[in-house]
C-alpha cells in the first residue's frame, strides 16, 4: 500500500500543478476584460483640426488648408479623367489607386491590447484605416510613437485568401511574411506600403472593437500626413471603419474654422439620427436638405453628390447639366469631402459663377493674387456689414441655402474680401468650409445625405 501511495504521489502532484497554472493563466486573461462591440446607442468621438491651437487668422487656416490639398485636389482630376480611358477592371497603366489623403481633421483612438493611444486624420475620400508599424523601413515623423505589433497581444496578419484582403484594390501575397500586402497612394503624392491586419481599437476611452482590418505600414512616404500618426478611412469602400463596424449611418459637424473654444464632432451608429433632433426645432422640410448619394464605379470609395444648378443672388446660373454631372465614363461629377478645405467647380462652372458674383459685388476686383484664393474683393477703409450675394446649392430634392460666413472670408490685414472657392478639372468637390456649423448626417443604407444647421460647438 505504501509503496503503491508513493507511485501515486508524483502523478497527483503534476495534476495539480497544472490545475494551479490553469487557474493562474485564467486570472491573467480575465484581467483584461474582452472587446465589447459599440453601444446601440451609437458613439461620439471629437474631432481636432490639423491647425487648432496655432496663432492664425481665418484666412491664414483656409491658405494652409488649400497648400495642403494642393496636390490632392490634382490627383483626385487626375484620377477621374484616367478613369475616361481605363474601364473598371483595366488598371495596366495604374501603379495603384488613388485615394484621397491628407486631411483636415484628427481624431483620437488607441490600437491593441494593451491600448496605444494615437491622434489619426480622418478621411472621407478613402477608405483604409492605418498607421505607421514598426520595424519601420521607411517612416515619417509623427506625433505618437509608431505602434509595434510586438507589444499586443491582440495583433495578427491577415491571411491572403481571407475577405479583407480581397477587398484591397491591389494586394500581394507574401509568402515570407506569411501575409497580405497592400500599397494605397493618395492624391497628396503620399503613400503607405505594408502588411494588413487586425488588431482591437477602442474608441471613446472605453468603447473596444476587436477584428478590425488595418494597414501595417512599415514603408510610408510624404508628409502629407505628418500632422497625424495615420488615417481612419470612411469612405464606401469595404475596409472603411463604418463598413467594418456594420454601421449604416455617421454623421460629422465642423465648428467654424476660427473657433478656438469648441470641438467638432463624429457621430456613428445610431446617434448620428439622434442627435439631428438636438440639431434643429422647426418642421422637418424647413430645416433638414436631403438629397441622393450618387455611386461611381471608377471612384467606388467617394460620396457623390448630385448637383443640378446654383443660384447666385437672384440668379440661376445657365449652364449645361453636363458641366455638373457625373458622366457614364466616370468623369466630373462632385464629391463631398471632410478632407478638402474649400469647394472647387469645373473650370467652366467657377468661371460661370465668378462672373454673377462679381457683376452683384459693388467692390473692385483685387489683381494681387496675395490670398491664393481665386476672386476677392478690395474692401473700402470702412467696411462695415457688407452684403453678399446668397448662394444656393441646388442638390437633387435640396436647395441647400448657405450662410455668408460659409463662402466669404475677410482680411483685415490685407483689406480684401474673398470667395471661398476655387476652379478644379476633372471633377467638383464640395468642401468642408461649406460644410461648417451644417451636421452632415450620411445615410449608407438609403444613399442620402442631409444637411442639418446646427450650432457645432454645443451639441
Amino acid at each position: 500500500m505504501t509503496s503503491s501511495s508513493s507511485l501515486l504521489l508524483p502523478f497527483f502532484l503534476i495534476i495539480f500543478s497544472c490545475f494551479i497554472a490553469l487557474s493562474s493563466s485564467r486570472k491573467s486573461l480575465t484581467n483584461h476584460p474582452p472587446p465589447t462591440i459599440l453601444p446601440r446607442s451609437g458613439l461620439r468621438l471629437s474631432l481636432q483640426h490639423v491647425d487648432s491651437g496655432k496663432n492664425l487668422t481665418k484666412i491664414q487656416k483656409i491658405q494652409r488648408g488649400i497648400n495642403r490639398g494642393f496636390h490632392r485636389l490634382n490627383r483626385l482630376g487626375a484620377a477621374a479623367v484616367l478613369a475616361e480611358s481605363s474601364g473598371p477592371d483595366d488598371t495596366n497603366n495604374i501603379k495603384a489607386p488613388t485615394h484621397g489623403g491628407s486631411g483636415e481633421f484628427l481624431m483620437d483612438l488607441a490600437i491593441g491590447d494593451p491600448p496605444v493611444k494615437y491622434s489619426a486624420i480622418l478621411d472621407t475620400g478613402s477608405d483604409l484605416i492605418w498607421t505607421q508599424c514598426k520595424p519601420c523601413t521607411d517612416c515619417y515623423h509623427q506625433p505618437t510613437p509608431i505602434f509595434d505589433p510586438k507589444k499586443s497581444s491582440s495583433y495578427s496578419k491577415v491571411g491572403c485568401s481571407s475577405g479583407l484582403c480581397e477587398a484591397l484594390p491591389r494586394s500581394s501575397c507574401n509568402q515570407d511574411r506569411g501575409a497580405c500586402e497592400y500599397l494605397y497612394t493618395y492624391g497628396d503624392y503620399s503613400s503607405t506600403r505594408g502588411v494588413l491586419s487586425m488588431e482591437t481599437f477602442t474608441f471613446g476611452g472605453e468603447n473596444s472593437v476587436s477584428g478590425i482590418g488595418f494597414g501595417c505600414g512599415d514603408e510610408n512616404e510624404g508628409d502629407g500626413f505628418s500632422q497625424g500618426s495615420g488615417l481612419v478611412g470612411l469612405g464606401r469602400g469595404p475596409l472603411s471603419l463604418i463598413t467594418q463596424l456594420k454601421e449604416a449611418k455617421f454623421s460629422y459637424c465642423l465648428t467654424t474654422i476660427d473657433d478656438t473654444e469648441a470641438s467638432s464632432s463624429l457621430f456613428i451608429g445610431s446617434l448620428a439620427s439622434e442627435i439631428v433632433k438636438k440639431s434643429g426645432g422647426r418642421s422637418e422640410g424647413e430645416l433638414i436638405k436631403t438629397t441622393s448619394l450618387l455611386r461611381n464605379p471608377r471612384q467606388p470609395s467617394f460620396y457623390y453628390l448630385d448637383l443640378q444648378g446654383i443660384t447666385v443672388g437672384s440668379k440661376r446660373l445657365s449652364m449645361e447639366k453636363s458641366m455638373l454631372e457625373l458622366a457614364e465614363d466616370g468623369t466630373g461629377g462632385m464629391i463631398i469631402d471632410s478632407g478638402t478645405t474649400i469647394t472647387y467647380l469645373e473650370e467652366v462652372v467657377f468661371n460661370t459663377l465668378k462672373r454673377e458674383f462679381t457683376s452683384r459685388m459693388s467692390l473692385p476686383v483685387d489683381e494681387s493674387g496675395s490670398t491664393g484664393l481665386d476672386l476677392c474683393y478690395t474692401l473700402p477703409n470702412e467696411a462695415k456689414n457688407l452684403a453678399v450675394p446668397k448662394l444656393v446649392f441646388h442638390f437633387k430634392g435640396a436647395d441647400l441655402e448657405l450662410p455668408g460666413e460659409n463662402y466669404v472670408v475677410e482680411d483685415p490685414s490685407t483689406g480684401v474680401l474673398c470667395l471661398a472657392m476655387g476652379k478644379s478639372n476633372g471633377m467638383s468637390i464640395f468642401g468642408n468650409f461649406q460644410q461648417q456649423n451644417f451636421n452632415v448626417v450620411h445615410d449608407l443604407e438609403k444613399d442620402k445625405v442631409s444637411f442639418v444647421p446646427a450650432e457645432c460647438g454645443k451639441l
